[in-house]
């Protein structure tokens, strides 16, 4: 009987454990499951908002807390000396400290994704900025987490400024290249999503700065890469910067014996149509033309139209120029071929001698 009682009194802080463990990591499992079921299903394109972000940095966790927190509970069903049991306390607030401080980091990158372009228009979003936030909301995590373990900041933030010289000596490439996108970033006169043309005639849609480089996305749907430090140097053309929306200048000519009142009218006709109708053409423009040159078969003129963005010139300009030929078949308005008139002149005869 007294051997019983002791296997007995052997197992069972062993059985209490793992039972405990199990429970924990069951009762997380539940919870997150009732947390996905209430988490609403984004739709095509939408961006994740910080209540989904929220949810979902939980839901994720639900069963590493409730593992947590059962291995704090089982230490009651040990018979543990003082210092086995603050640490076994230090290791379980490590633990949790470590998950919370990437949940709240995830929480804060994804808010800054959703909302940041709204809260803060001068700080355009990109890889960069929440990169930059997320590592300072791990870098505070990790700081409190040390302060939790007894262990003093002060020497740490001295050594480590000691050291940054050396770091910075060591790094200098990639830091430059991490300082030009923060200083891209926050000047605002190039943003994700902007239509960019380089000294070096590279050109593109901006689709990322991130710490070390400049993604452009061709019209062509090639990538094209720039170093932070590069591009800050570079000579840029930015298409969406006063304003998205841009000129659109189409060459014409008609023949001499043309009516150019005529010609004007038809030709703001079909203008202000292809503003109407054709996706990318700005409704509240009014087209208008300017003519210029005589040439040597025509009389040329510019047709100013307007697009909303860079790349919608080119289906503004298409249908233009598709619906304006139309027109003028209809309307009996030539657009002369190139002619040359050449004059011969012939040789008086010589005069014969007397």
């Amino acid at each position: 009987m007294p051997a019983t009682t002791e296997l007995l009194g052997w197992i069972r802080p062993p059985a209490l454990t793992l039972a405990t463990l199990a429970g924990g990591w069951l009762a997380g499992r539940v919870l997150a499951r009732a947390v996905a079921v209430r988490l609403p299903a984004p739709g095509p394109g939408d961006r994740e908002t910080w209540q989904q972000a929220i949810t979902l940095a939980v839901r994720d966790r639900l069963p590493t807390w409730g593992v947590l927190t059962a291995l704090w509970l089982s230490a009651t069903y040990w018979p543990l000396s003082p210092q086995a049991l603050v640490l076994l306390e230090r290791v379980v607030f490590v633990a949790a400290a470590t998950s919370l401080t990437a949940a709240l980091a995830s929480v804060t990158s994804a808010a800054v994704g959703a909302y940041g372009d709204v809260l803060a228009p001068a700080l355009p979003v990109s890889s960069l900025t929440k990169n930059v936030v997320w590592a300072a909301v791990v870098t505070t995590g990790g700081l409190i987490i040390l302060n939790g373990l007894g262990l003093s900041i002060a020497p740490m933030l001295t050594a480590l400024g000691v050291g940054g010289l050396a770091v910075a000596l060591a790094l200098q490439e990639p830091l430059s290249n991490f300082f030009a996108g923060v200083f891209i970033t926050l000047a605002g006169q190039i943003r994700v999503g902007d239509y960019v043309v380089l000294d070096t005639n590279q050109q593109g849609v901006v689709a990322d700065i991130s710490w070390r480089s400049t993604r452009l996305r061709m019209l062509g749907n090639s990538l094209v890469v720039v170093p932070n430090a590069k591009l800050a140097q570079a000579v840029v053309l930015n298409h969406d910067l006063p304003s998205r929306d841009l000129a659109v200048l189409v060459e014409v000519g008609v023949d001499y014996d043309s009516d150019l009142d005529r010609v004007e009218r038809v030709v703001t006709a079909v203008g202000r149509d292809v503003m109407l109708q054709v996706p990318g053409g700005v409704s509240d423009f009014e087209p208008f033309i300017r003519f210029h040159t005589f040439a040597d078969s025509s009389v040329n003129f510019t047709t100013i139209l307007r697009a909303q963005s860079f790349v919608d010139q080119y289906l503004v300009k298409h249908e233009f120029v598709r619906r304006l030929h139309r027109r003028f078949e209809q309307e009996g308005i030539v657009i002369p071929f190139p002619m040359r008139t050449l004059t011969r002149r012939t040789a008086a005869p010589a005069r014969s001698a007397r």
